[in-house]
């Protein structure tokens, strides 16, 4: 099955327990949780506070993807919220191999994220070391964008690079993820999706979440990811 990691961005933060409590019911794997700086993308979402208190409350395993500069400064704290994933944008870093062998050292999973105008090319000296790639599937910043059709193009290159190297790397996609698109990001070798606004405005989020993960099955050769803290 699909896994999916609805993107807490797109949640109603007047009633944020209400919808955390949604979540753990659902069939939903992980917590897709955006942090922004109003640096590295155009806007701000939500520090510490917000995800410590999320951190207390969700009981499904917490997806943090970091879109700001200097990631690496909070590896520590994310570590502390129980985290099972911290992903870093490959432009934010200064040396990635380094924040990448620091997220593990730190007892978690690590996840590197490429924009929409970044090739899979740069990630070839890398994929080895990580547990998951993240492709932007819109520009980072703002929920809500419309699909850019070319990362069907990218997850099937990224695929084609994690069998050459002999990577156990999982494809997440983030943006416009929703009935249509999910199922051709599944066929495109994706294992992970993120979905914000197709969730969190259903009429039905739950029954929403349960139809996304049965779109279809994850590559034979991609492992079931561990959901330890």
């Amino acid at each position: 099955m699909a896994l999916v990691s609805p993107s807490l961005l797109a949640a109603d933060f007047l009633h944020l327990d209400r919808d955390l409590e949604m979540i753990n019911r659902s069939e939903a794997d992980w917590l897709h949780l955006d942090v922004m700086d109003g640096v590295f993308v155009p806007n701000i979402s939500f520090g510490f506070p917000v995800l410590e208190a999320v951190a207390s409350l969700c009981t499904k395993p917490l997806d943090v993807h970091y879109m700001i500069v200097k990631p690496e400064r909070y590896i520590r704290q994310t570590a502390k919220l129980g985290a099972m994933m911290m992903n870093v944008h490959l432009e934010a870093c200064d040396h990635l191999h380094r924040t990448v062998q620091e997220i593990h050292d730190a007892g978690m999973k690590a996840g590197v994220t490429l924009n929409p105008s970044t090739p899979v090319s740069l990630l070839e000296d890398i994929i080895g070391d990580v547990d998951m790639v993240l492709l932007m599937s819109v520009n980072p910043g703002f929920g809500g964008q419309k699909f850019i059709e070319n990362t069907l193009k990218k997850a099937r290159q990224l695929r084609r690079l994690i069998a050459a190297s002999g990577s156990h790397a999982l494809i997440e996609v983030d943006g416009g993820v929703q009935g249509e698109t999910a199922p051709r990001l599944v066929e495109s070798g994706v294992d992970v999706l993120v979905s914000g606004s197709y969730v969190f405005k259903s009429p039905a989020p739950e029954q929403t979440i349960h139809d996304l993960r049965a779109l279809g099955t994850a590559l034979s050769g991609a492992p079931s990811p561990s959901c330890a803290g």
